[in-house]
């Protein structure tokens, strides 16, 4: 009998991570495997990097890594290097020092876990990091993503949203997320994982930390002064444990106007978190007809 955990999208907050590590240990677990997207959404980033190295976890990439090794490598549109649109990307990307590259560029995209090897994880699925899966993910895409593996235990994160599928004798299991949960429950979230070979028990962890903390480091480090509408959308997020970044720039784009910061008054009048993923979907493709 295996006892794992499964941590994810820690995404730069250091204070989440002290509490689920803090509660990881008091389990006594056998392993503690994180499936990507260390850094990005945040401003302690490297704290994040630093943390994980000193505690000897194995990780996956996640996209987030993906994002912030290519603005390091100017590997983005010239302009992303220079508009304040981008400003926070930037900034994340010059937060992290030369050591917190090296790990994560050398980070996999996908790895069994050492304790068992029947449980495959991933960030997002298992073709791509940037793929979410959630309540939204049809029976036939979890077969095919099943299919997609040798495990009959495959792990992702990247939603922000846990969740577990049960799919005849073999499971897919989100983590949800560290450090910016979107299930509008503040509390840092992953998974514990409990048997061995394709049959586990699956425990969805919530672990209370300070939220202050990490509020009050959006100012300290300079990250809300400088990261433009991305930064204030984040702490938002933060703050009431729901997407509001991602919906403002398909607002931003649906009524042709720029993402700044004198646009949010405007988005959120018409945003609606209540609501959920495909309505607000349709409420905005809505102002496409008007």
């Amino acid at each position: 009998m295996n006892r794992i955990a499964v941590i994810a999208d820690i995404h730069a907050n250091p204070f989440a991570l002290e509490a689920v590590l803090a509660d990881i240990a008091d389990r006594g677990v056998d392993e503690t495997v994180v499936a990507g997207d260390l850094v990005g959404r945040g401003p302690l980033g490297s704290s994040v990097v630093q943390r994980v190295q000193s505690e000897n976890l194995k990780s996956v990439r996640g996209n987030h890594e993906d994002y912030m090794i290519a603005f390091k490598n100017r590997e983005v549109p010239e302009e992303w290097l220079e508009i304040p649109e981008w400003s926070c990307a930037r900034w994340m990307a010059a937060e992290l020092s030369e050591d917190d590259y090296l790990f994560i560029e050398s980070l996999p995209f996908t790895m069994t876990a050492e304790a068992d090897s029947n449980i495959r994880i991933v960030h997002g699925s298992p073709r791509s990091n940037n793929e979410g899966i959630g309540p939204w993910t049809d029976r036939e895409s979890l077969v095919e993503h099943l299919d997609s593996v040798e495990e009959p235990v495959l792990v992702c994160a990247h939603t922000h949203r846990p969740g577990v599928w049960q799919v005849d004798e073999r499971m897919i299991v989100n983590v949800g997320s560290v450090g910016l949960p979107f299930n509008k429950d503040s509390r840092a979230q992953y998974a514990l994982f409990e048997g061995a070979g394709s049959t586990w028990d699956v425990e969805l962890v919530k672990v209370d930390y300070d939220r202050q903390q990490l509020l009050e480091a959006y100012d300290s480090t300079g990250f809300l002064a400088e990261g433009g509408a991305t930064s204030l959308l984040l702490k938002r997020e933060v703050e009431e444990a729901t997407p509001f970044l991602v919906p403002f720039l398909r607002w931003a784009e649906v009524v042709d106007v720029r993402p700044t910061p004198d646009a949010i008054p405007e988005f959120l009048d018409f945003h609606r978190p209540d609501l959920s993923l495909r309505e607000q979907y349709e409420r905005l493709m809505a102002l496409t007809e008007q």
